[in-house]
Parts: C-alpha cells; sequence; structure tokens
C-alpha cells in the first residue's frame, strides 16, 4: 500500500468499519485491494489469538483487484462490492474443504477434504455483489452446539467482547471475526440459535430470517428441509439490513425459496429505516406466558431498562400477551434443565445425504452411509456423541436407517402450525407490531465452564420459522454484552429491520472491543 493508503486505513479506521464507513473509504481514492490488504493485516494479528478465521482465500486480493477495475471502469456498484467479509465455514465455497468443524473432515486435522465444485447459493449471491471474501469461519462439530465452538478440529473460538465468556454458537468464528473487526461483515446460519447466540454473545447485530427467505443448499445441514436459515451478522443494523438484500429471495436450486417470491420488500430491507419507527407501535414483553423460565435478576434489571428506551421512542409496551394461551406447553425440550426442542432435525440424515450428493462427483465422501461409516468411531447419535439429544425424538431411528428418505415429521409439523396458529391469533388480537426480549435469560456461561446459553426464543421461532433481528441493547456488570431480540410475524424482516434501527440509533450501546494478542 502506499503512503497514503496507509495514513487512511488506520486500526482507527478499519475498527467498527461499516458498509457506509467502507464507501466513503472509496470516494476518497482507497482501493479494495487496500482495504483487503489491512483487513488481512488485521487478521494476522489478531486472528491466532481468537481462533474466529480458519481457511483463508487466496485468491482475495485478486478478487479485491478485479473490484477495483470494475469501479475505475465507471461500473456502476452496490453497497458490498469491494467490502471483506467472512463466511461460516458450513457454506460450500468452490476450492475450499467445507469441513463442519469435524476432524473427519478436514485433510488439515488427519482426515479428508469435502472440497465442493461449485459455491453454495449464498456464497455465489455474496461474489455477485462483489464481497471480497476473506476467508471461512470456525464452527463446533456439525454445528451441534449453540454455545461454543470448543470442539472444533481448529481449536477453540473465543469471544473477542468478553474474552472470558463464551462466544456463542454455531456462527462463533463469524461473530468473532465481526467483533474484532477482522472483516466488516459475515454470513451466519442457525438451526437452533446459531445466528442469535453468537450476535448476541458479543454485541452484534444478527438477523434469523423467516424460513425459506435465503436458500440453503450447499450448506452443511441439521435441518435443511425444515429449521436451518442462513443471515447476516454485522455492527449495525444498516449493514446487515443491506447483507439481507443480497442473500434473500427465490432460488431455482432451492425450490423452497418459492416461498420468497412476492415477499421481499420494494426498495429493499434498508428502506424502511427510519428515526422514528418505534412511534406508536405496539410491543409484546416476555413472560410465562411464551415460556416460563424466569429471566435473572441483573437481566431483569437491563431488560427494564431496555423498556424505558423503547418507550422513550414513543412505543406503547404490552406485559405478558400469550399469558393464558397454552404457547409454552408446545414446547418438548431435551430436559427440564435445558430447554432446547429438537423437533424437525430427525431430517439430517436425509438433509446430509441430499447436501453430499450436491458436492459433485469429484468429492471424497458422496453419500450418508458413506459418511457414517468414516466417522463411526465417533458417531454423532452414540451415547456422548455431539447430537446424542436426538434420540428422544421418535423418528430419528427411522431417519438413520433411511437417510435415502424424509421422515414424516408429524411432530414437528404439529408443533409448527400450533406456535404459528396461536402467534397469529395475539398479534391480531392485541394488535402487535412485534415482540422485544431479552435474547438470553441471564448472562453467558464463562468460556472453561459446562454452562449453555439461556435464551428466551430460539427453538420456538425455529420450528415455527418467524424472523428476529437480534441487537445490543448494553451490558452485565461483568462486561458480558445483553442483547434484544425483535420477533415478528413470518416475511415481516422490514418491519422489524426499521424498528431495531431506531432503537440502535437512539442508544448506541454497542462499544469496540478491546482486544490482545
Amino acid at each position: 500500500m502506499s503512503a497514503t493508503m496507509d495514513a487512511i486505513l488506520t486500526d482507527e479506521t478499519l475498527i467498527e468499519m461499516t458498509l457506509e464507513d467502507a464507501a466513503a473509504a472509496f470516494a476518497r481514492g482507497v482501493t479494495s485491494e487496500a482495504l483487503t490488504t489491512a483487513f488481512l493485516r488485521r487478521i494476522e494479528t489478531y486472528n491466532p489469538r481468537y481462533n474466529a478465521i480458519i481457511t483463508m482465500n487466496p485468491t482475495a486480493l485478486e478478487d479485491a483487484r478485479a473490484i477495483d477495475r470494475r469501479r475505475a471502469a465507471g461500473e456502476a456498484l452496490g453497497p458490498l462490492a469491494g467490502v471483506p467479509v467472512v463466511v461460516k465455514d458450513t457454506m460450500d465455497m468452490q476450492g475450499l474443504p467445507t469441513t463442519a468443524g469435524w476432524h473427519f473432515l478436514s485433510a488439515q486435522a488427519g482426515g479428508v477434504d469435502l472440497i465442493p465444485e461449485t459455491d453454495s447459493p449464498v456464497v455465489a449471491r455474496m461474489k455477485e455483489a462483489g464481497c471480497v471474501i476473506l476467508g471461512k469461519t470456525n464452527v463446533p462439530i456439525l454445528s451441534a452446539t449453540g454455545t461454543h465452538a470448543s470442539n472444533s478440529w481448529a481449536g477453540p473460538t473465543l469471544n473477542a467482547a468478553a474474552p472470558d465468556y463464551m462466544p456463542g454458537g454455531s456462527t462463533a468464528g463469524t461473530a468473532t471475526a465481526v467483533a474484532a473487526s477482522m472483516a466488516v461483515l459475515g454470513l451466519a446460519e442457525e438451526t437452533g440459535g446459531s445466528i442469535q447466540n453468537p450476535a448476541s454473545a458479543q454485541g452484534l447485530v444478527g438477523i434469523k430470517p423467516t424460513f425459506a427467505l435465503v436458500p440453503n443448499s450447499g450448506v452443511v445441514p441439521l435441518a435443511g428441509s425444515t429449521r436451518d436459515v442462513v443471515g447476516p451478522i454485522a455492527r449495525t443494523v444498516r449493514d446487515a439490513a443491506l447483507t439481507l438484500d443480497v442473500i434473500a429471495g427465490y432460488c431455482a436450486e432451492d425450490p423452497k425459496t418459492v416461498a420468497a417470491i412476492g415477499k421481499l420488500p420494494k426498495g429493499g430491507y434498508a428502506a424502511r429505516l427510519s428515526a422514528t419507527a418505534l412511534q406508536g407501535k405496539r410491543i409484546g414483553l416476555y413472560g410465562p406466558g411464551w415460556r416460563a423460565s424466569p429471566l435473572s435478576p441483573e437481566c431483569t434489571s437491563l431488560y427494564a431498562r431496555a423498556q424505558q428506551e423503547l418507550a422513550a421512542r414513543g412505543a406503547m409496551l404490552l406485559e405478558d400477551p400469550f399469558a393464558g394461551t397454552g404457547f409454552a406447553a408446545i414446547s418438548k425440550p431435551i430436559s427440564d434443565k435445558y430447554q432446547f426442542d429438537a423437533r424437525g432435525m430427525e431430517c439430517c440424515p436425509y438433509d446430509m445425504e441430499l447436501y453430499l450428493r450436491r458436492l459433485g462427483p469429484s468429492a471424497a465422501i458422496r453419500d450418508y452411509k458413506s459418511l457414517a461409516e468414516l466417522t463411526k468411531a465417533e458417531d454423532p447419535y452414540a451415547e456422548g456423541g455431539v447430537m446424542a439429544y436426538m434420540s428422544y425424538l421418535a423418528e430419528t431411528a427411522f431417519s438413520l436407517e433411511n437417510p435415502t428418505l424424509p421422515p414424516p415429521l408429524q411432530d414437528f409439523l404439529g408443533a409448527k402450525e400450533a406456535y404459528l396458529e396461536v402467534v397469529a391469533e395475539m398479534f391480531a388480537r392485541h394488535r402487535l407490531d412485534a415482540l422485544v426480549f431479552p435474547q438470553m435469560r441471564e448472562e453467558l456461561p464463562k468460556l472453561h465452564s459446562d454452562g449453555v446459553i439461556n435464551e428466551t426464543t430460539v427453538c420456538e421461532i425455529n420450528i415455527a420459522g418467524m424472523p428476529v433481528v437480534t441487537l445490543p441493547a448494553g451490558y452485565y456488570a461483568s462486561g458480558a454484552p445483553f442483547n434484544l431480540v425483535f420477533v415478528g410475524l413470518p416475511w415481516s424482516e422490514a418491519d422489524l429491520l426499521a424498528l431495531a434501527h431506531d432503537y440502535e440509533q437512539a442508544t448506541k450501546h454497542r462499544r469496540a472491543p478491546v482486544l490482545s494478542v
């Protein structure tokens, strides 16, 4: 880089850089190559400690130069063009390994590499938007936990915002990379909290979209047919909204996204962002009608402050609108101690079969049977395995014995219908515009503990397929982040983003973490 570029692209410039900041830098003559080089330097400095990115893209600088040539030629480019980003390891990127955090699927760890012949649709769309993909980020084995990435073949990922606390899973790597300003933004994926949890754990904005709004083919599945969604993690609501514009919408490769036709907002997801969006809106609050699990005393205090902030923006708050509806009783959690409801994940073997077939004829593994044989020494469904909890679901045994067939999923479908029916009725009865809850019921578990993230919405909205936007709303006394979730009816992402943006701009709770090397 030239001395002029070095003067512009200081750490102070890169920390908390937004898409608007990047656009301003490009307007000043900064090249994408220079910006990419600067972020690569930050990765070189901080990634050895935080272990967010596990596979670097060897063509990142070449990709940046291609964008520079297009910009120099006067081509009209979108807001993400030339911007350095990261994607979750589980998302196929042509020529780079997809490891799912498992040593069996990493040549570096003594296993075999799964090298996809094509990009997943979401990666392809990010490339088409001109993003410079710096690399792929760390995940726990098979993305099977929403709390950490400690069991990855690549080693654990640390929380950039609170290193002594869990980073959130399974998209820990993307959250840490974005929180530490090793990239401007990134892609995440969720089955049971894997966007919400890491975004909240690190004081970031995350969008868990309506099921089928964003294609998830070419992404290692846990429940690709029923629950899995891809969404952005960013430092601002606007950046997340602009990223959703890129990845949302119908994709022929993923037929379920036909449901998204006619559901995308005119002008894009950022078009409704305003400083007055909360004025007069009716907001439902967390209570035992939604879930019987109480908030911790400090969470209660932080939530009370957030309610005051919402009211100051002109919102009308309604206590526990789900009281007396039976909503909380729909859940069928793994245990009394752990609120996770895995229904819908019985289809994992079938979805994995479809995923492996998609890799292409040159893939080292091309069907579920071969994968099961390769990994039988650490059977994820056996006692002590990372997905052993699936044994409580009646249709899991069928799926494991018949991975080429989709399971009936009667229990899941019944729960989905029940959730959506009650939600629609309560939104109509109380004329609700959104629900706003604390994303977690208590502060994050300590890094080296056996605790789990105790969230408030994950399984209800994952099974129902509803959208969620999470964003910073303060910090615990310990320094661990406190985030809210804005929850709405299916396809209401644009409205939720408007409400979240109003709150974000009025409160400005997020603060850049202090990193160490």
